[in-house]
């Protein structure tokens, strides 16, 4: 996460909002849509207008989830959604012996005050999360995680239901949908 952006120069900024923009035409919307034809089963328009009812359904659908996460790398904050998955995943470790060893990694990736992927949680919650990784049990990330999960609830989730992608796959499915009831009168 980014420590203090008023510390940086402008120039940093301004180049940072260049690739954005530059970036974001890789991360062209038509290609996701031409991935969900790929998947099996297909992604339906009532799939997809139920991820509007709550973040909860966003993140339990598998489409949803993929359409989410290629938001959040579009938008450069991928990695709170990977942090959160990391954590289910922990959560759902069964072998004590690979406990130490991935907290170990979750921390080092997303918790430490280095970490390549760090999360933006407070000080607070970084401490308690530090201490339960020194004895690791399936529960030392709740907190975090927790925290995390609102974070995107209230600020991502709102932003991707506003986001011109989803807008545009909502449109895509929309006009599919009709097509099909035409061909069928």
């Amino acid at each position: 996460m980014c420590r203090g952006l008023a510390a940086l120069p402008n120039t940093c900024l301004e180049r940072a909002k260049g690739l954005k923009a530059r970036m974001s035409s890789f991360l062209d919307w038509r290609l996701l849509c031409y991935a969900y034809k790929l998947r099996k089963p297909r992604l339906t328009l009532e799939e997809c207008l139920r991820w509007k009812e709550s973040f909860d359904k966003l993140l339990s659908s598998k489409h949803g989830l993929y359409a989410f996460r290629a938001f959040l790398v579009s938008e450069f904050s991928e990695e709170n959604i990977a942090f959160y998955l990391a954590c289910e995943d922990y959560r759902n470790t069964t072998s004590a012996a690979k406990l130490y060893s991935k907290a170990q990694r979750i921390y080092n990736e997303f918790i430490g005050s280095e970490a390549p992927r760090e999360v933006n949680i407070d000080h607070e919650t970084r401490d308690i999360t530090q201490a339960n990784v020194k004895s690791p049990t399936p529960t030392c990330f709740d907190l975090a995680q927790y925290r995390i999960y609102i974070l995107m609830e209230k600020d991502c989730y709102p932003r991707f239901l506003r986001s011109s992608a989803y807008r545009d796959l909502v449109s895509h499915l929309t006009k599919k949908n009709t097509k099909a009831a035409t061909k069928k009168a």
